[in-house]
Parts: C-alpha cells; sequence; structure tokens
C-alpha cells in the first residue's frame, strides 16, 4: 500500500503551496516570521518518526483490521460503498471536533495541546505544533474510532489526508476575499475562522475547534465569527506564554510540564533555554 507516500506527497504539495500563498497574499503582518519554522517543523519531524516507531499500523491499518474481521459499525449495518465512506468521513470529523473539545477541557490534556497554542503567530506551520504525546493520543482515538465505525480504507486514507491539509491551511495566514471566506465557511474551516480560535483572550481560545467542517461549532454552541479586537490587532497565543521570541524545540517538548513560565525580558540573548515571558 502507497498510503506513506500518498500522504507525504500531499502534506509537501499542501505545506509549499500553502507556504507560498501566504508570503504573496499575508493576512497579518507576521512580527517573529519565519523564526518560529525550525522547531515548529522539527516537531512535526519528530511526531513522524515517534508514530512510525510505536504505532505503524496507524488509522489506515486500523481500517484495515476492522475490513479483515467485518468489526464495526458500518459492517453491522451492512453500509458499503459510497453511503459508508460519505458517512465515515462525517462521523470521523465530527470524533475530531469532540477531541478537540477535550483536549482544551481536561487540564492535563490542555498541558499538552497549549504547545500548538503558544505559537505567538500563526501560519502554515502552526498547523504541525502538535506535542509528540498529543499525537500518540490523538492516533490512539482515531484508531479506536476508526474500528468502532468500520470505517472504509478508502475513507480513512481520505480523511487523514483530508486532515492534515485542512489543519495547514485554516493555520495559514492567507488573506481570502471576505466574500469569498464567508462562503467557504459555511462549509469548512477558512483561515480567518480558525485564527479566532488562537486569540489570547479565552473566550476565543475557547471557540471554532472544527479543522475541517465549520458547522459542528454552529451546531454545539462554539462559533465566534470574527475576533473581538479584529483580524490585524488581535493577539496570538497564550498570555503566559509570550516571550517576544521563537521557541526552540526543547522549548516546545518541555512545554507540557512547566508550571509557571518564569518571566523573560524582551531583548535578552536567545540561548534556547525554556524561559517565557508571563
Amino acid at each position: 500500500m502507497h498510503e506513506p507516500l500518498i500522504r507525504f506527497s500531499v502534506f509537501i504539495a499542501i505545506l509549499a503551496a500553502m507556504g507560498l500563498l501566504q508570503a504573496l497574499f499575508p493576512r497579518r503582518r507576521l512580527q517573529l516570521g519565519y523564526h518560529r519554522w525550525p522547531a515548529n517543523l522539527s516537531i512535526v519531524v519528530l511526531d513522524v518518526v515517534l508514530l512510525r516507531l510505536l504505532l505503524p499500523v496507524g488509522a489506515v491499518g486500523a481500517a484495515l483490521w476492522a475490513e479483515q474481521t467485518g468489526f464495526g459499525l458500518m459492517y453491522w449495518l451492512s453500509v458499503d460503498g459510497v453511503v459508508a465512506v460519505f458517512a465515515s468521513l462525517i462521523l470521523l470529523d465530527l470524533v475530531i471536533y469532540a477531541q478537540h473539545r477535550v483536549f482544551h477541557a481536561a487540564p492535563w490534556l490542555w498541558r499538552l495541546h497549549r504547545v500548538h497554542h503558544a505559537d505567538q503567530e500563526i501560519d502554515v506551520s502552526t498547523g504541525l505544533r502538535f506535542h509528540p504525546i498529543e499525537i500518540l493520543l490523538s492516533m490512539l482515538i482515531k484508531m479506536t474510532a476508526v474500528a468502532l465505525l468500520g470505517a472504509p480504507v478508502a475513507a480513512v486514507l481520505l480523511f487523514e489526508t483530508l486532515l492534515n491539509g485542512m489543519a495547514m491551511f485554516n493555520h495559514s495566514n492567507v488573506r481570502l476575499p471576505l466574500g469569498f471566506d464567508a462562503a467557504l465557511r459555511c462549509l469548512v474551516v477558512t483561515p480567518d475562522m480558525h485564527r479566532v480560535h488562537h486569540s489570547v483572550l479565552p473566550r476565543e481560545t475557547n471557540s471554532n475547534y472544527g479543522f475541517n467542517l465549520s458547522f459542528w461549532d454552529r451546531l454545539f454552541g462554539s462559533y465566534v465569527a470574527q475576533p473581538e479586537r479584529g483580524h490585524d490587532a488581535m493577539s496570538i497565543g497564550l498570555a503566559e506564554f509570550q516571550s517576544g521570541r521563537a521557541d526552540s524545540l526543547k522549548d516546545l517538548l518541555y512545554m507540557p510540564f512547566l508550571d509557571s513560565p518564569p518571566v523573560i525580558q524582551q531583548g535578552e540573548p536567545q540561548d534556547g533555554d525554556n524561559s517565557h515571558q508571563a
């Protein structure tokens, strides 16, 4: 099966495309710019390596197992073909939405997820910035959901590819025409919609949880259309992690275990330690 090659090819293509588009048509001026990219790209490489070592079968492997054993909702209800693929895509997206809300609500899970939110800017690389423990837990959740649903292999491969691609798209710093954004977000999560979720204001951080489909937020009352301070003036990240410098890979790996970030003054040497401005 060529699943890893397919996903890697799509990943590189979307990363390059969104990187180019946000350079040509930026939505916001990025104060830290590309200085954040080494850590954000390094952690996704580490995530992929650990997934391959610890959970090599992944979600597609869980779908193959369900297919071979006839296990899962789609097989029990004898749902097959296009209907099974479509239903699986919708239900898996709901699972990811619910997972995202839980990672915000449970304190020990939030410690992991805040690595993603602590990025002081938001662009395509932010969509890759997740702590390895969160990535492993997320894969276990997806594998369980895939098995219980009996999701077809084609649906899981498509979903995994879409989830990865949409994460890069809706975290990107691309300026979309307002009318196009308004129409597009009726179905999928746009960069302007998801940027609200990365606001430093808690009310906005705890909104717009969707990654693919936008209607879950409307259905479950977590939709916020625009940031209170506007897209240009809003502050990105978390109040306790505003160092004014780019994080290192060491910072990202250690962040879940940091209780009270020590204060660092802007202009201090960026020596790669774990300091952050409270």
